[in-house]
């Protein structure tokens, strides 16, 4: 069993967070707005994906997946943190990576031992490098 971080519940980060606490993983799931996590602590998915609701609260009863605003909370013991936030494209249809960095800058700031950073979210060549310093200058 890992101990797992997924910055981000929408699309891509409540999908993966409650795959992985099905698998037997412990997964804090972390986002910044309050109302959404609020919201999924009560059940109430932000997004509709057939099964998603079985899932989550199935792994909210086991104490398997759990929600919280806090990178701190969500860091603690982690082995493992996806960025799974979103990056809007831009008019010319680039990737708006500010959340990545600030997904990644929270982290840097916030974890307190050896962790693996992985890039959920869709993003350009190099953002994996991209990231790395952002962690390695915080």
């Amino acid at each position: 069993m890992k101990q797992i971080c997924v910055v981000g519940v929408g699309y891509v980060g409540l999908v993966t967070a409650a795959c992985f606490a099905d698998l037997g993983n412990r997964v804090t799931a972390l986002d910044v707005n309050e109302q959404r996590v609020e919201n999924l602590k009560k059940g109430i998915m932000p997004i509709y994906e057939p099964g998603l609701d079985e899932l989550v609260k199935r792994n909210v009863n086991s104490g398997r997946i759990t929600f919280t605003t806090s990178y701190k909370e969500a860091l603690k013991d982690a082995e493992y943190a996806f960025i799974a936030v979103g990056t809007p494209s831009d008019a010319k249809g680039a990737a708006d990576l500010q959340y990545v960095a600030a997904a990644a800058k929270s982290i840097a700031e916030n974890m307190n031992a050896p962790l693996i950073i992985i890039n959920k979210s869709t993003v350009p060549i190099g953002t994996g490098d991209w990231v790395a310093d952002i962690v390695k200058g915080a």
